[in-house]
């Protein structure tokens, strides 16, 4: 996205620059080149406005679909976790089963 907006910036400051040159050589009344320029300055300052709505767009979904990627690795991590530790808890209490058994055992002795 970089390259991009780079790219289209230098190309609108050359339209804006070769415009606004144009206007300046042009053989106008003060008044109307400055009116051109003015023109020519609104209709700059909205197409940099425009690129710039754009660019905030891109990175506003681009930015959500992260997060919605990352959520969803968070879940399964947690989803996991969850499951290994049922893993684990069922191990203890299955070797607590074992032990109490023993203790018995050894209490009748």
């Amino acid at each position: 996205m970089g390259k991009e907006s780079s790219t289209l910036l230098g190309i609108l400051a050359g339209t804006a620059i070769g415009a606004t040159l144009g206007i300046l050589f042009a053989p106008d009344k003060g008044s109307v080149t400055r009116q051109k320029i003015a023109d020519e300055a609104a209709v700059a300052r909205d197409k940099v406005s425009e690129t710039a709505h754009n660019m905030r767009d891109k990175v506003a979904e681009n930015v959500a679909s992260k997060k919605e990627t990352l959520d969803e690795q968070i879940e399964s991590i947690v989803s996991d976790v969850s499951h290994k530790a049922d893993d684990v808890i069922t191990a203890l209490e299955k070797k607590l089963a074992e032990l109490k058994a023993r203790n018995k055992q050894y209490q009748k002795k």
